[in-house]
């Protein structure tokens, strides 16, 4: 399964590869990856795929509702909450700066237990503050889903230390591999990506 979400990533264009010219990631890092899920939901055939892999993974679980991350991790969530028939809730970034001042909309009981939806984690750092907005709210989150991961060290550090599992469909070097035997990458390129991935905030990939 983890092949085929990666294939529906490239084949959408949610992901792109630009090794010669990097995207510039809103922290700042220079990589030669940029992933949008959302573009996925252009896409109903695939779409419908990605939902059901994720069905498969919420079986697993008890959980009492869905809760997304803002923004990018709330259409998935909807989608998932409505064919579960659970109930829905997000998490902002932040709290709101006027009326109720709220960072958690939606569903929010105390004491319930939660899956929360990303839709890619990198370092981990966004979705974790999510999983702490809520555990201040007494919300137990049982574990994170997310469509694609980069596969990061500081990530996988990064969830050990808060104690919350994530589970993703795919992942960099799944799509990586792809990549390279469609020839949209070159083994040379390959390198660059794994030097990247490594280290992040080192930019010697590019001179790689």
């Amino acid at each position: 399964m983890s092949k085929d979400i990666a294939q529906i990533l490239l084949d959408t264009q949610a992901v792109f590869l630009s090794v010669e010219k990097p995207f510039t990631w809103a922290s700042g890092i220079q990589s030669p990856i940029y992933c949008d899920n959302r573009k996925v939901l252009a896409f109903p055939k695939e779409r419908e795929t990605i939902k059901q892999a994720f069905l498969n993974i919420l079986k697993e679980y008890d959980y009492d509702a869905i809760i997304g991350t803002a923004t990018a991790g709330i259409p998935m969530a909807s989608i998932l909450a409505d064919a579960t028939n659970k109930p829905l809730g997000y998490v902002r970034s932040s709290k709101k700066d006027h009326g109720r001042q709220n960072q958690i909309e939606g569903f929010s009981k105390e004491h319930s237990k939660v899956i929360v939806v990303e839709d890619l984690i990198s370092t981990g750092k966004s979705v974790l503050k999510v999983v702490d907005a809520l555990k201040e709210a007494g919300i137990e989150v049982i574990a994170v889903i997310a469509i694609f991961s980069y596969n990061m060290h500081l990530s996988q550090e990064q969830f050990s230390a808060s104690g919350v599992s994530y589970r993703v469909l795919s992942d960099f070097n799944t799509l990586m591999q792809l990549a390279l035997e469609q020839g949209m990458i070159t083994s040379q390129q390959e390198k660059q990506l794994k030097k990247f991935q490594n280290n992040p905030q080192n930019n010697e990939w590019i001179q790689a």
